[in-house]
């Protein structure tokens, strides 16, 4: 029976499978957030999948799923059909965004540019004209501003327009683009991704707890272990332990969806000092047994949340 906990899982791990970077579609930029790899091309029927993910995409914003993945910004601009610029590209490819702003701010004369880009397609170097007969026309001071603005549509948009499409279209077959449009970019980011940074203060503020109060030996070792022993990693892999995704709605913790809508992260205590945390993902709860001790508590919960997928989850 499925309350919203697998269903988290299942578009959280699809998402993690089908943005790797390891099948070829996605690729990871200057900042490691993913963008549409330009060699996708060489993949049978590329385009299918890429207006599968856009489905796929849809279906997890109309449920209001998270996805594992975070995109260059320009991504986002893309499905919204707003303009890319210059600034854009710092987090799509960093060198040239460096060498654009310096160019920029430089005298060009003599540097012996043309409106057209090198292209390395699987090897092989391809000349690509910015604009016809660009591999003709010097770039020069006085034309240097349009150059920079066809270089930088050509890196963002027209490299991988046809997957960019595909996308789309798969996006608008279950959303339609008007209702998409009512986001901006960053907004867009996080219906889609959710925030990955945790905070544990908000956390802990909106927390339920069964048979147990804060004051409890228990309560008190496991926020203490959240806090001290885990980094944002661990803190993240105890979140999806405990709710199916490691991502916290754009409202933070008070908006966290179990099986009938909204409820909190709850500790339910388990009288036993020996057997592993349980969770409950269509209720974001652990059942946290009564450890003696602090360190025992660490162990156990460390366990749990890296030894165990798909084991004492509910």
């Amino acid at each position: 029976l499925d309350y919203g906990g697998v269903a988290r899982e299942f578009f959280f791990l699809l998402s993690h499978q089908m943005f790797s970077p390891i099948y070829g579609l996605f690729e990871y930029s200057t900042h490691n957030t993913l963008q549409i790899s330009s060699k996708s091309c060489i993949i049978p029927e590329h385009l299918d999948y890429f207006r599968f993910i856009g489905r796929v995409v849809g279906v997890a914003v109309f449920h209001q799923k998270f996805l594992d993945a975070f995109f260059v910004g320009s991504f986002y601009k893309q499905i919204l059909g707003m303009q890319c610029t210059l600034e854009d590209m710092e987090s799509v490819d960093d060198v040239l965004y460096k060498g654009l702003v310096w160019m920029q701010e430089n005298d060009v004369t003599d540097m012996m540019y043309t409106f057209s880009v090198d292209d390395e397609q699987f090897d092989e170097k391809v000349e690509i004209e910015l604009k016809p007969g660009g591999k003709d026309i010097d770039v020069t001071n006085e034309n240097k501003a349009e150059y920079i603005e066809l270089l930088t549509d050509w890196r963002i948009n027209k490299r991988t327009r046809d997957q960019m499409n595909s996308f789309n279209r798969g996006l608008f077959d279950i959303i339609p683009r008007h209702l998409i449009q009512i986001f901006d970019d960053r907004e867009l980011e996080l219906l889609i991704g959710g925030i990955a940074e945790i905070d544990i203060d908000d956390w802990y503020k909106y927390t339920d707890y069964r048979n147990y109060t804060t004051s409890d030996d228990q309560v008190r070792w496991f926020w203490r272990c959240v806090r001290e022993e885990f980094d944002n990693e661990k803190r993240a892999r105890l979140l999806q332990f405990a709710t199916g995704t490691s991502r916290v709605p754009v409202n933070g913790f008070k908006d966290l969806q179990g099986s009938d809508g909204p409820r909190h992260f709850c500790l339910e205590r388990i009288e036993d000092s020996q057997m592993l945390p349980k969770s409950h993902t269509c209720f974001n709860r652990i059942d946290l047994p009564t450890y003696k001790n602090y360190e025992t508590l660490v162990s156990k919960l460390t366990m749990a949340i890296e030894e165990t997928i798909g084991f004492a989850t509910e």
